[in-house]
């Protein structure tokens, strides 16, 4: 671990008995930026969301969140991923957020539990971590839900706002007070966030009619 990450990980203040750090409170800060930046479908949730993911893959190694730690490093690609397909306006990607078809609602489903069984064989065999099960399981959640917020999907909030549930005692449980308090902004953003998506949403349904019955 290098110097830089070495001093970022030092006290930067205590809630009460828990420490926190300089990586956890950048990480904190650029987090909720994103989350309100993603609410608001502004492109640059996709930059700040990486400064935010590179932070926490140094927090949660520290915290032997493995699988975590490991989804933040695939955070990196799918951010780049989403932040290019926001920019040049993939030619299956709406102007609006849409509902998923239920081909794709169903290996949204299948994937969430592939995921989640095969990372919980390797956290419980191949690791010390202390927290197998929910850490596999919030991992394969961000995976699905970063995947449909890249294609704007408005099912991806429902799988943040169950990832969210879990991910707030988990992180207190680990140490992590900051990173919990900041997971509870998430879930109230986050409903937010499925409204916003859904009106949105519904307007350019409304729209549609309006534009068939003129025609």
């Amino acid at each position: 671990m290098s110097a830089v990450v070495e001093v970022l990980l030092k006290i930067a203040f205590s809630i009460g008995a828990e420490p926190v750090s300089w990586l956890e409170l950048i990480g904190f800060g650029s987090g909720a930026v994103c989350v309100w930046l993603t609410v608001r479908q502004h492109i640059l949730n996709w930059p700040v969301g990486l400064v935010q993911v590179v932070a926490y893959i140094f927090v949660f190694l520290d915290a032997k969140l493995y699988a975590d730690a490991g989804l933040q490093m695939v955070y990196v690609v799918l951010g780049i991923w989403g932040w290019v397909n926001w920019t040049r306006g993939h030619t299956n990607l709406p102007i609006n957020p849409r509902k998923s078809t239920n081909l794709e609602f169903k290996m949204q489903f299948f994937a969430l539990g592939i995921i989640s069984g095969l990372l919980w064989l390797w956290l419980s065999r191949r690791t010390d971590s202390t927290t197998p099960i929910p850490d596999a399981v919030t991992t394969a959640l961000s995976l699905v839900a970063t995947y449909g917020q890249a294609k704007k999907l408005i099912e991806s909030w429902y799988f943040w706002i169950l990832a969210d549930l879990i991910y707030v005692p988990l992180y207190f449980y680990k140490h992590l007070p900051l990173t919990g308090v900041l997971y509870a902004g998430f879930l109230a953003l986050c409903l937010m966030g499925l409204r916003e998506w859904m009106r949105s949403a519904n307007n350019q349904s409304a729209a549609l009619r309006s534009e068939s019955s003129m025609s």
